[in-house]
């Protein structure tokens, strides 16, 4: 029973308890007029167990005669006069002056690293040497004093370096970190790289550490798609991605880091043209994709521990058993986050979710895609693409800047679009010079009608003669080469 109450009652609210217990009896029953005293005092005699301590206590009638007061005269809120409140000066270290305060700020910026022991050493030294023994504060003292500011010893190997990095440990210290969940699946997802610890054997003999994508669902900690790649590029990043959306459904958003590939040309514009709103996490805050650095935790602890002494693993052996490793024993595990369900059981039984049907291959292909402009020659109606020429047809030959779509790893498939519209015209295909030189040339398609008569002057020309016609003035030029002859 003593433990129970201890796990819902905090130490303060036992104590209230605990009075009320004391002096319950006289609430429940008064004494006569006169009889108080020898009430008190009879309680008085008594000894206690003292309920947080655990000690055995005794009261005075006076302070019991104090608590039994309270009581009566607070019927209402009884227990908020017995409860033990909090002193006016709890925090406050009374052993420290500000001299000594200002001391340990100023090492703690300059020496984030060091350890209570050698703050205090260095704090007492200082003291020493400016003659201020009576300033001298405890060991104790001081530690009590850090872990009130919430002063941590930082490792130096990750410490900040770097002033993105010094930012952003700045931000950390005078910001609070929440825990967040949405509330449907597939509401929000995660999406992050990790190196790995356990080296493969590449097709190229060499022993490389392969870098693993994961797609994670944030309401049902469910994976959508788990696959190692040899580099962060976007063409893994989009491969991986495509497969989650096929696999699951496509999210509303999708919270990333600011890498290379996750900030590229075609997986910002897939993004969009999806209509998956696209979150980044700040700089050198990995805390803020905590969800997603707690699985790096399993994929390490439980995935590569048991591949640890496997020799010669190759990268297909790896992602095979990462798939299984992923479905069979991940996805079944009770989450202690999801009220005793498994990732899958939540996600396939979620009354709320928020994912829409993902359209077909060719869709995604043409949707993760980066946009750019260029100039068309107008000697052959080509454009220049990463050192290569493509044709542009002939009935866009009139455009002087032609709008294209493409990936940068397939130019395979290369898409003239509207620029207004963004409605796909057609396809370009890389120059053939071996082909057009035994190629009939196409005729030119003319806007402008070919009958136009040839002897008729310009408008403007012909009113300007007209107007020095009707001037009556003579030639203001004499004529010599344009007179017939025998002139």
């Amino acid at each position: 029973m003593k433990d129970n109450l201890q796990q819902i009652l905090s130490p303060s609210e036992q104590m209230g308890q605990f009075r009320l217990s004391i002096i319950g009896g006289l609430l429940a029953s008064p004494p006569s007029h006169g009889a108080l005293n020898q009430a008190l005092q009879c309680l008085a005699d008594k000894t206690w167990r003292h309920p947080v301590r655990g000690l055995d206590v005794n009261y005075s009638a006076a302070t019991l005669e104090r608590w039994y007061y309270k009581a009566k005269n607070s019927p209402q809120n009884l227990m908020g006069h017995l409860v033990v409140k909090k002193r006016s000066d709890s925090g406050v270290v009374k052993a420290l002056n500000e001299a000594v305060c200002q001391a340990l700020v100023e090492q703690y910026r300059a020496h984030p690293s060091w350890s209570v022991q050698l703050h205090y050493d260095n704090v007492k030294s200082q003291i020493k040497r400016q003659q201020l023994q009576e300033s001298l504060p405890s060991y104790t003292s001081v530690f009590r004093y850090m872990r009130k500011q919430g002063w941590q010893q930082q490792s130096k190997r990750q410490g900040p370096r770097s002033p993105g990095a010094q930012k952003a440990a700045k931000r950390l210290e005078q910001r609070e970190v929440r825990s967040f969940e949405v509330d449907y699946v597939n509401g929000l997802w995660h999406l992050d790289f990790h190196h790995g610890s356990l080296a493969v054997l590449s097709s190229k003999g060499e022993w490389v550490k392969p870098i693993l994508l994961a797609i994670m669902d944030d309401r049902s900690r469910l994976v959508c798609h788990l696959q190692w790649y040899y580099q962060e590029t976007t063409e893994n990043l989009v491969q991986g991605f495509c497969q989650a959306l096929q696999k699951r459904a496509l999210p509303r958003r999708l919270l990333t880091d600011n890498g290379s590939a996750m900030i590229s040309g075609e997986f910002t514009r897939g993004l969009f043209a999806l209509g998956i709103d696209h979150k980044k996490t700040l700089p050198y805050s990995p805390y803020q994709n905590g969800k997603q650095e707690t699985f790096w935790a399993n994929v390490e602890g439980r995935l590569l521990a048991m591949l640890e002494n496997e020799e010669q693993l190759s990268l297909r052996q790896l992602n095979h058993a990462t798939q299984v490793w992923v479905e069979g024993d991940y996805h079944e595990r009770v989450h202690a986050e999801l009220g005793g369900q498994t990732p899958l059981s939540c996600y396939c039984q979620h009354n709320d979710n928020a994912g829409r049907e993902c359209p077909d291959t060719m869709t995604l292909q043409q949707a993760f895609t980066r946009q750019v402009s260029r100039k068309q020659r107008r000697s052959d109606g080509t454009i220049s693409l990463h050192g290569k020429r493509f044709e542009v047809p002939s009935h866009h030959q009139h455009l002087t800047y032609v709008t294209i779509r493409y990936a940068q790893w397939d130019l395979s498939r290369i898409s003239l679009i509207d620029a207004q519209t963004g409605k796909r015209l057609s396809t370009l295909y890389p120059q053939d010079k071996s082909k057009n030189a035994d190629m009939h040339r196409k005729i030119r398609q003319q806007e402008l009608p070919l009958d136009v008569p040839l002897n008729k002057p310009a408008p403007y020309l012909e009113q300007l003669m007209e107007a020095f016609a009707a001037t009556a003035l003579p030639s203001p030029y004499i004529p010599k080469d344009e007179l017939g002859e025998g002139l």
